[in-house]
């Protein structure tokens, strides 16, 4: 069973992309998601929250123009408890910040990918099933 209680952010400035992901978190039990839609509202809800957010997931694109360092910023902040960075053409990692934070090349995370990031971050994932 899923922990119902996580706090998830979802950082993306394509609409579509925030509601495919959170029906996707939703079909794995999680509903407690905050999608915004930029870097203004992703820095308000991170740095004035009152708990941290178990997972926060972000777009590249939503940084295009912006002097932010995503990884630095996931890495470095204590109101983030896991990171996950998609749509990063370098996609590179150093060893050391690989349990929090993740990056990814792909454009928008599938479900399968969703599913094996939050086993990371909610290791009673493993007794969800997927939808068929």
């Amino acid at each position: 069973m899923s922990n119902k209680a996580l706090r998830i952010l979802i950082a993306d400035e394509q609409h579509f992309h925030r509601m495919k992901i959170e029906r996707m978190l939703n079909q794995l039990g999680y509903f407690r998601i905050a999608p915004v839609h930029s870097v203004e509202e992703l820095l308000t809800l991170v740095e004035y929250g009152s708990e941290p957010f178990d997972l926060v997931m972000i777009s590249t694109s939503l940084t295009v123009g912006v002097d932010l360092d995503l990884l630095a910023f996931c890495v470095d902040n204590l109101q983030i408890r896991h990171g996950f960075i998609y749509d990063d053409p370098q996609a590179r990692l150093a060893p050391n910040q690989g349990r929090k934070v993740q990056i990814s090349q792909s454009r928008m995370p599938d479900l399968e990918l969703v599913r094996h990031l939050m086993e990371r971050v909610d290791p009673h994932t493993h007794d969800v099933k997927l939808p068929a």
